[in-house]
């Protein structure tokens, strides 16, 4: 059968929000629409969704209902969901380069990215990805964490450092609706937290924060958000960004009414948003945190700062260090290490100057960790648009084997107990009772074994 006369053959390795918004974009793709497309959506988890499920703080349930949307793509039949392989091991490039006519890589980012300032690598120095995927309950994480500490320091002003500094603040109890596991809710219930102090080194108007998520550190009656009077400042770039954008005037709005209202009564935690405090050391004894020195910036006129020489010793005992996520180098696949991307050209895979026929990439793992959830939407487009084009001009792979049960052969020959979308349907329902028996909504699995049991019981091995 000639390529034109069959459907497209595309394997997206990676079952997060950016590969799942590819798989639609090809279904949705005008010019796909008569020769059809036929996708295999590969995920090294067990279970699908990657950010969503377990980069999201759980206390979000606006952002968790993204999953609905996205149950809607995973429900189309042009797609078969294949979990529990990992790319490199399980499945390698050749496999997927001889049955497939495109491969697209979408995944995104699980590490933290590097903070080079003296003391990073103290105990009680924390990445704060490492953090959210033990709350998250990813199954690659140790299942405990160390909360011994009564006032702690989260450094970044984006959204993970406020669901960092959120989790912290919060109390067991007030998580324990949500589908957290046992285990972290008996670690939350043992925090000893009760000052958390986020720091940025720039002002309000330079925040990376988002409206909903920073009211959100208000809703707690246990948490009261602080902030210093003295950081509400302004240059003309910082007033040119407020008139450009509505979302960064409202984030500045929202932190001055934090620094001009009253106390909150009956908080028991108090949660600091520090501006213009640059991180320049965390301080150490024995080997452990015990502060964190900052420098005093100000800002030049262009919305940017300067160093003032000042500096300022703060008394916390753990640092969580918030400054961006490191998307995942992938094996037989080039990688810029400074940037933390596959070198790409519109989602085109590039190496030494040349496109890899047939190889894709989208979503954090394209363009850089940074941005929303939907922002990879745009990023999918522009990806599955170069897939379309080099179609038309005859330019993608040249698998030689595209049937759609030689993959599944490959991997019952190499006795993969991989998932599929059904079993999703069953890990689903199994996590829906287990928070039904507690009175809540989900209660999430964490270990592997007990996952692939739940989703897949006839692939367990037996002892």
């Amino acid at each position: 059968m000639s390529s034109e006369n069959r459907a497209l053959r595309v394997a997206i390795v990676g079952a997060g929000p950016a590969g799942i918004y590819a798989a639609d974009a090809l279904m949705k793709h005008d010019d796909l629409a008569e020769r059809g497309v036929s996708i295999d959506l590969y995920e090294r988890m067990p279970a699908p969704f990657g950010l969503i499920r377990y980069g999201v703080a759980p206390d979000h349930p606006r952002i968790k209902g993204i999953i609905n949307a996205l149950h809607k793509v995973l429900d189309k039949p042009q797609i078969r969901l294949l979990g529990n392989i990992d790319y490199g091991t399980d499945i390698t490039l050749a496999d997927l380069k001889s049955h497939y006519d495109a491969v697209i890589f979408s995944t995104g980012a699980t590490d933290d990215r590097g903070l080079n300032i003296p003391g990073v690598d103290l105990e009680r120095s924390y990445g704060a990805a490492q953090f959210v995927a033990w709350y998250d309950g990813h199954p690659d994480f140790p299942r405990t964490w160390p909360l011994e500490e009564e006032k702690v320091a989260v450094i970044g002003v984006g959204n993970v450092a406020l669901d960092v500094a959120r989790v912290l603040a919060k109390t067991g109890d007030e998580l324990l609706p949500t589908e957290i596991p046992a285990n972290v809710y008996e670690g939350l219930k043992a925090n000893k937290a009760i000052e958390v102090h986020v720091f940025g080194r720039r002002g309000p108007a330079q925040a990376k924060f988002t409206p909903l998520e920073l009211k959100e550190l208000d809703h707690s009656p246990n948490i009261e958000v602080i902030v210093n009077p003295e950081d509400i400042e302004y240059d003309e770039g910082s007033a040119v960004a407020r008139r450009s954008s509505k979302i960064t005037d409202q984030v500045a709005t929202i932190i001055e009414n934090y620094a001009i209202r009253e106390p909150k009564q009956g908080a028991i935690h108090k949660l600091f948003l520090h501006f213009f405090e640059n991180p320049v050391e965390i301080l150490g004894e024995d080997g452990k945190v015990v502060g964190l020195r900052t420098e005093r910036t100000e800002l030049d006129g262009t919305g940017n700062v300067q160093p003032t020489g000042r500096t300022n010793d703060w008394d916390v005992t753990a640092i969580y260090r918030a400054v961006g996520y490191l998307s995942d180098n992938l094996p037989q696949i080039p990688f810029d290490h400074a940037a933390g991307v596959i070198p790409n050209e519109a989602g085109r895979i590039f190496d030494d100057g040349a496109h890899l026929a047939g190889l894709y990439t989208t979503g954090w793992v394209k363009r850089g960790p940074v941005g929303l959830i939907g922002h990879t939407k745009g990023d999918a487009n522009e990806t599955v648009d170069c897939i379309v084009e080099d179609m038309h001009n005859d330019a993608l792979g040249a698998p030689t084997d595209v049937s759609e049960d030689s993959i599944i052969a490959l991997l019952e020959e190499r006795a993969i107990p991989f998932t599929t979308w059904d079993g999703w349907y069953r890990l689903d329902e199994h996590e829906r009772s287990l928070g039904a028996a507690e009175g809540r909504e989900r209660i999430k699995v964490v270990e592997r074994d007990e996952m692939l049991a739940a989703s897949e019981p006839d692939k367990v091995r037996k002892p």
